[in-house]
């Protein structure tokens, strides 16, 4: 069932991942680290990896993506970033991204200007159209289904497959969301009441 209402384009005009339908906060403490604008995407698991993004997701962007997660980085120098490969005990979810930190062709590129990464954090409800669609390193799809708690992958996108392979190591357990629409035939977002 999608959302109801409507939108020109039917909301797939925008270049965000992460729509906001009710915020709770737009967090624009701290400074994204250096590899913020330089990771590739995947970042992590790249072989059999097959991630929704409904055409957001490009290998060639680099940079943490709108839709993915926020993470804590323990240098302490108040940065956060995207997941890393061998994260730290404190690497730990902060939110989710609102925008690409490097920005899109022929937009305002605020992140890279102000080296700042916002991301919602402290409830809410959103549609993220950035998630997985399969558990990482296995060839099984996953189905969504309303109530699933929704974690952090070892990419830092979306899941609701809650294990060592799949979600990040340190923080993965940390429920991000519950689902409230899945993706269907109307839309191709997880809809979602956050709970970080």
């Amino acid at each position: 069932m999608a959302l109801l209402g409507q939108a020109s384009g039917g909301f797939n005009e925008s270049s965000s991942a992460l729509r906001i339908l009710h915020v709770g906060v737009r967090n624009t403490i701290g400074q994204l680290t250096a590899d913020a604008f330089t990771q590739t995407n995947p970042p992590v698991v790249t072989a059999d990896f097959i991630t929704q993004a409904s055409g957001l997701l490009d290998g060639l962007v680099r940079g943490v993506l709108s839709g993915s997660i926020a993470f804590a980085r323990p240098s302490g120098d108040n940065t956060h970033g995207g997941p890393t490969s061998a994260p730290a005990a404190t690497e730990r979810v902060l939110g989710v991204f609102i925008n690409n930190a490097v920005g899109n062709s022929f937009e305002n590129q605020p992140g890279v200007a102000s080296n700042r990464g916002p991301y919602v954090s402290a409830q809410g409800s959103y549609g993220n159209k950035l998630y997985e669609t399969s558990q990482l390193g296995a060839d099984v799809a996953l189905t969504y289904t309303v109530g699933d708690q929704l974690v952090a992958s070892l990419n830092g996108y979306l899941t609701n497959h809650n294990n060592a392979a799949s979600r990040h190591a340190t923080d993965g357990t940390l429920v991000i969301g519950i689902l409230k629409i899945t993706p269907d035939s109307n839309s191709d977002e997880l809809v979602y009441d956050q709970r970080i």
